[in-house]
């Protein structure tokens, strides 16, 4: 590792004090011996973060391991390959399915779904790959900005009061109807909004094309073909089943465990629970042609030109502005990265899906969310040191 990659975390070490009961726990790894990983690893954990789990593969063999510590205030690192809420990378999922559809002929790409969800007032413009490329100007029901940059509020989902009522129970439909209930950002097809409501969409149109929930069609389309065995789509359950990391939320001088909340606030946007080893096994098999035909595979990795954003996927080769940190040595990668209350998720793969970076950091998080510097910093430092060392 450069010097320069190490004093990126530096400013933080008083944070992590405070945090992290005594000094960060020394990074475990089953597999190979990755020295510079090893090291990036207790650096991100030493910067603020309670916990670390990241696996890195190069289609033969994988690096995992964990920095930090599992609890507040109890011995013990965080499990290697433990469970975790994955955020926003449930996009991925979904848009995955909803490809898959298409490929069946049972719904088109170009067509619109407002046929096929009757009873929300969709705009008849408003197409299946509008939804997937967060081009359908549909409000973002977590809240959205107006041009001149005044936030307009949706669900409560931060703060005190969200804590206080975070066993409350949404439903899709109610998450939807609400963001309908305010004007279109723009023109259907017409400029780029990031929107979770595109996603409870998008798993509606699932549920309605198929006639099954769709946990039973994540399970039949992806995680048992895949044997991907600790991956679950919980609904309104509160629980993170298995070993797992647990995640903090600050507020009023309070810091509140928030691991156990009902997800169902956020629903198709990003409810997700999964693990390194899963979510590896997933965007490698996507990447490499097992989840989609060639012709719907390369629709997904066409990124929108405003950003570089495909259907279901951030396409980072250089081509289209990003959002997150492109690897220094400017290798072609995708990702669909996730944050839920304490919970940061990160998803990479090369294109051909041989190489991939799964990783999940736990923190304590607050309304001013003051780890989403560090959280760059160490998304900068692990792609550098998985795509190109």
């Amino acid at each position: 590792m450069t010097t320069a990659t190490a004093t990126k975390f530096a400013g933080t070490a008083a944070l992590a004090a405070t945090l992290l009961t005594g000094t960060a726990a020394p990074a475990r790894a089953d597999g190979i011996d990755r020295a510079e990983l090893r090291q990036v690893v207790e650096e991100i954990a030493g910067s603020g973060f309670t916990g670390v789990q990241v696996r890195v593969s190069d289609g033969r063999r994988d690096w995992a391991g964990s920095a930090g510590v599992r609890e507040l205030g109890r011995p013990g690192a965080p499990p290697v390959n433990g469970r975790f809420r994955v955020g926003s990378a449930t996009k991925t999922f979904i848009a995955t399915i909803a490809l898959q559809l298409v490929a069946e002929g049972r719904i088109g790409l170009d067509e619109p779904v407002a046929g096929h969800l009757p009873g929300y007032g969709l705009d008849e413009r408003i197409t299946l790959r509008m939804l997937l490329q967060h081009t359908s100007g549909v409000f973002n029901f977590t809240g959205d900005y107006d041009p001149d940059g005044t936030l307009v509020p949706g669900i409560v989902w931060s703060g005190g009061e969200w804590v206080r009522d975070r066993f409350k129970t949404y439903q899709p439909e109610d998450l939807v109807r609400l963001a309908l209930s305010h004007p279109l950002r723009f023109t259907p097809g017409t400029d780029w909004g990031y929107s979770n409501t595109n996603y409870v969409l998008a798993r509606l149109l699932v549920e309605e094309v198929t006639g099954r929930p769709f946990a039973a069609e994540l399970q039949r389309r992806i995680l048992r073909p895949l044997g991907m065995r600790d991956t679950t789509a919980p609904g309104t359950s509160p629980e993170i089943p298995g070993p797992h990391a647990h995640a903090y939320y600050r507020y009023d001088g309070r810091t509140v465990d928030v691991t156990r909340q009902n997800p169902s606030w956020i629903g198709g946007g990003g409810d997700m629970i999964s693990t390194t080893g899963d979510l590896r096994t997933f965007i490698s098999a996507l990447m490499s042609g097992r989840l989609l035909p060639a012709r719907l595979l390369a629709e997904m990795r066409t990124p929108n030109a405003k950003i570089g954003y495909g259907l279901g996927l951030f396409v980072q080769d250089g081509s289209t502005p990003s959002p997150f940190p492109l690897p220094a040595c400017g290798t072609p990668i995708v990702t669909h990265n996730g944050g839920v209350q304490g919970y940061a998720t990160m998803m990479y793969s090369t294109l051909d899906g041989d190489r991939t970076l799964t990783a999940s950091l736990t923190y304590v998080d607050d309304v001013a969310q003051t780890q989403a510097g560090a959280f760059r910093e160490a998304m900068q430092a692990l792609i550098d040191e998985t795509f190109c060392a």
